[in-house]
């Protein structure tokens, strides 16, 4: 009973806050210049064999125009916590979104396959800082009273342009030039960077502290991440985890980040990866479902299309159609969340999305050629809901319990997490469809549609597989709301050593 008075006017005072106009509008600066990067990820996937006719190469080849952008991701990421806290957020800001539109517009004008695989790995620099660098900015910005609900607002395109993209890269590739793909990325970019330019407060992001740049981690842990995204998508490629192609680059990989774990457990310097953030619970449970969220987010984003065109003959335009009931389900759940994010427990929330999301899933595990659209439709209408759900609460929790200046390094750990999550993912669900199709498919056209649907059904069992792992880690979330802590520091706000989210009263149940 007294722990409940204590903590009561504590909740009430931090939840009225209210998001000011300042806030509103950093936030839709950073939705200008994220919102392209994400579109840009799943709209080039419905172009590859587009390119493949239009370079004349294989898919194997073609292939890397996807695998150089990810590479490059992998490999930035980790440097995007020390860069803003030694140059600031808005520098890192205007720095990435100037790498993405001149990758972008070197792409539109690429002579070979060559020159597009190197120019999209330009693009893949800007996007992998992007990304990172928005969840940070607003992680500062807006402290754990309005966390929930900004980033409900924020991770809104993030969690509905994988659906747009296709629908929207479908018309693109269908009506237009495959240069396109890239071209339209420009005008956006640059409007993206007159709004940061202009509005955007030069101190933003900015912390106090200016650490060494980590070094010998930089060393270790980017190399190892690109050669574990590179074996997975090597796998993927070749339908299996047997080959040297795949096996060599997936254990040098590991073996470079088992490294730079135990560099990293004994160097005096802050490293890349604060290792030390995993001591908190709330951060561990966040980190570890951003992996298994990776992994069945975009495992079935790589599944659904190729079900819908290869099951049932479905165009690359009715496909990302038949995509649109799971982004109606994340618009209604991004509505919803935007009003409550901040008084509801994380725990409760994200269980509850996981529950929506097993429950999605499940009709896709028994397809056939036949299956009912209405039925599908309505399963991925109550998916979205689930990820809109769980994923937002996610995001939020993982920074409860740190200072800002750890913020950043918090930031880059959860994307490390989710970009290998997303790889592993997409390879394993590509190694789990191949084993399954070669009786299906001959000739490179479906032979058996109904044993091609046996394929995808099979395959989708995994995606409910790893929804279903996430479950356990839901518990180590906070059971309590943000809005129910307080000592928040945000930029400009608080002292130095004040942590985000971290309880007032010494009688408080943290739980």
């Amino acid at each position: 009973m007294a722990t409940q008075a204590s903590a009561s006017p504590g909740a009430s005072e931090a939840g009225s806050e209210k998001i000011d106009a300042a806030l509103v509008r950093l936030a839709l600066v950073l939705l200008a210049g994220v919102v392209v990067v994400q579109l840009d990820a799943t709209i080039v996937s419905v172009a590859l064999d587009r390119l493949s006719h239009a370079f004349d190469v294989d898919l194997p080849t073609v292939q890397w125009v996807t695998t150089a952008y990810l590479l490059a991701l992998a490999m930035v990421i980790p440097v995007t916590g020390w860069s803003v806290e030694r140059f600031g957020g808005r520098r890192m800001w205007l720095l990435a979104l100037a790498l993405f539109l001149v990758g972008s517009a070197l792409c539109g004008i690429a002579w070979s396959i060559g020159s597009l695989i190197a120019f999209r790995v330009i693009q893949g620099l800007g996007g992998g800082l992007l990304l990172p660098l928005m969840q940070t900015i607003m992680a500062q910005a807006a402290g754990p009273q309005r966390l929930g609900r900004l980033m409900a607002v924020v991770s809104f395109p993030a969690l509905l342009t994988p659906v747009l993209g296709p629908v929207l890269g479908g018309v693109i590739v269908e009506s237009f030039s495959w240069r396109w793909i890239f071209l339209i990325n420009v005008p956006v970019c640059i409007v993206a960077f007159v709004l940061a330019w202009r509005t955007m407060p030069p101190q933003v992001s900015s912390t106090r502290v200016s650490q060494r740049f980590d070094g010998i981690g930089f060393a270790l842990l980017s190399p190892g991440l690109a050669a574990v995204v590179y074996g997975f998508a090597e796998a993927g490629r070749h339908g299996g985890f047997t080959g040297a192609a795949v096996l060599v680059p997936l254990v040098i990989g590991v073996a470079l980040i088992v490294a730079f774990v135990g560099y990293a457990l004994r160097t005096r310097i802050v490293p890349l990866i604060d290792l030390r953030l995993f001591r908190s619970a709330s951060f561990c449970g966040a980190a570890s479902l951003m992996f298994l969220f990776g992994i069945s987010l975009f495992g079935a984003l790589f599944l659904l299309p190729l079900y819908e065109q290869q099951a049932r003959g479905r165009s690359p335009v009715e496909a990302g159609l038949l995509l649109a009931p799971q982004g109606l389900g994340m618009m209604i759940g991004m509505v919803v969340l935007s009003r409550i994010a901040d008084r509801v427990s994380p725990r409760a929330m994200v269980l509850l999305g996981l529950s929506l999301s097993v429950l999605g899933s499940v009709a896709y595990t028994q397809v056939t050629a036949h299956t009912s659209e209405v039925l599908l439709g309505g399963s991925l209408v109550v998916r979205g809901l689930g990820l809109a759900a769980a994923m937002v609460p996610v995001m939020s929790a993982a920074y409860i319990g740190l200072s800002a200046a750890e913020i950043p390094r918090a930031t880059s750990a959860v994307r490390i997490f989710q970009q290998v999550g997303a790889s592993l993912g997409t390879a394993v669900l590509a190694v789990v469809l191949a084993r399954q199709l070669p009786d299906a498919v001959g000739g490179g056209r479906p032979r058996d549609v109904a044993a091609t649907a046996h394929a995808y059904a099979i395959s989708f069992w995994w995606t409910l597989g790893f929804s279903i792992a996430a479950v356990p880690l839901g518990f180590l979330l906070p059971k309590r709301p943000a809005a129910a802590h307080r000592g928040v520091e945000r930029v400009g706000v608080g002292a130095p050593d004040q942590r985000v989210g971290s309880p007032a009263p010494a009688t408080v149940d943290n739980r």
